[in-house]
């Protein structure tokens, strides 16, 4: 057992907490180990009917995987540790999506990357108002994994094709909307929810009881943003996506339906309006292009075809093998290890992307990075 990892069970309820709230309980390999034990040893529990994950502090459930070790072994020369990371993560991210028992997640606070990879795969996935949920790889040059292409193509419209190439950040009302969870309770009230869970407090099942506690959490400034993110974001590629955002933005393209939302918002963590409503939508659909324009041209090329692609694919576990292959790709690539030093390692923020335009990225690229099984795949019947 991981020291990062405490687990328990009474009354018939498994209670998995991560416990690195210092580091914002982010993943590291020991701790995806961990886990894995722990929810194997439980599947046939008799002793275990339900189990519920959270996370330690109250700044967050998960920031994702521990991107210091990824750099790590991305740098170092240590592809196989690497893979064998991301191998063993994708099995846990199935084994929660079928595990035969109910799965409870509580996302209070953040839960990015990885921690998505955990929870937005369980049976019963709760968000507070403390809850920013987000899949950020196109921040570090990277692609979204863990599943996260699976939950981002089954969004409303081209909401998830957003999330993905900006990296945007759900509040609860958000995530809700856009398929990443499904109950809104407040963090006051996550001990008594605890409390009835162990308790099995009349209706009976999990659902029940958490709707006992569910409350609305307010209006999705996603949702309010779908016409104009629909009509710029199902252009066929980044070029157009942002030439589509410039053309709204600067009146040359009218949106039915997305009328102009009410002043600037209070800004997130990196200093960006936390929801598309939070400044009128001509305004955001502007900073939305602005971005994609700082962005790696590789990453957000490959995301673009990888969530388009995942609409089409049969199954988590396939959604899982294609981000296999692109993940084995981005490993050895220059942008993902400029990423990760310009954001986490050096903190500059200002990676310098090769290719540093669209322009230089081959047509063909994004095709062959989902498709080219360069290493073994996560499971060797689906090679």
């Amino acid at each position: 057992m991981s020291e990062h990892i405490s687990a328990s069970v009474a009354d018939g309820v498994g209670h998995l907490t991560l416990e690195r709230p210092q580091a914002l309980n982010a993943l590291s390999y020991e701790m995806i180990r961990a886990l894995t034990a722990v929810f194997d040893a439980w599947r046939h529990d008799p002793e275990v009917s339900m189990v519920v994950l959270d996370g330690a502090g109250e700044r967050g459930f998960c920031a994702g995987g521990d991107v210091r070790e990824l750099y790590m072994y991305a740098t170092g020369g240590h592809v196989a540790e690497a893979l064998r990371f991301f191998r063993d993560e994708y099995r846990l991210n199935a084994a929660i999506a079928r595990y035969p028992k109910p799965v409870v997640a509580i996302m209070d606070g953040i839960t990015m990357g990885g921690g998505i990879g955990l929870a937005g795969h369980a049976s019963i996935r709760i968000v507070t108002e403390r809850s920013r949920v987000a899949m950020p790889e196109t921040r570090i040059g990277f692609t979204p994994d863990v599943g996260g292409t699976w939950l981002l193509g089954r969004a409303p419209g081209e909401l998830g094709t957003h999330l993905a190439l900006n990296s945007r950040t759900m509040d609860a009302a958000d995530a809700m909307h856009a398929g990443f969870a499904d109950a809104f309770v407040p963090s006051e009230s996550i001990p008594h929810l605890l409390q009835a869970l162990e308790e099995r407090a009349d209706p009976g099942t999990p659902s029940e009881i958490v709707m006992l506690f569910d409350e609305t959490p307010g209006p999705s400034a996603l949702a309010a943003a779908r016409p104009w993110v629909d009509a710029c974001f199902s252009a066929p590629t980044v070029h157009g996506i942002i030439d589509r955002l410039r053309a709204f933005a600067d009146g040359r393209a009218d949106v039915a339906g997305s009328a102009p939302a009410s002043a600037a918002g209070s800004p997130d963590e990196a200093g960006e309006p936390r929801h598309p409503s939070a400044q009128p939508a001509q305004a955001y659909a502007a900073a939305a292009a602005d971005e994609l324009e700082t962005l790696s041209p590789t990453a957000l090329a490959i995301t673009l075809e990888a969530v388009r692609r995942a609409r089409t694919l049969p199954s988590l576990e396939d959604a899982l093998e294609q981000e296999f292959r692109a993940v084995s790709w981005f490993i050895g690539q220059h942008d993902l290890h400029e990423g990760i030093r310009a954001q986490v390692i050096d903190k500059d923020r200002s990676p310098t992307w090769d290719p540093p335009t669209l322009d230089d990225v081959p047509a063909s690229l994004p095709a062959r990075v989902l498709e080219e099984q360069l290493h073994d795949p996560v499971w060797a019947d689906r090679a």
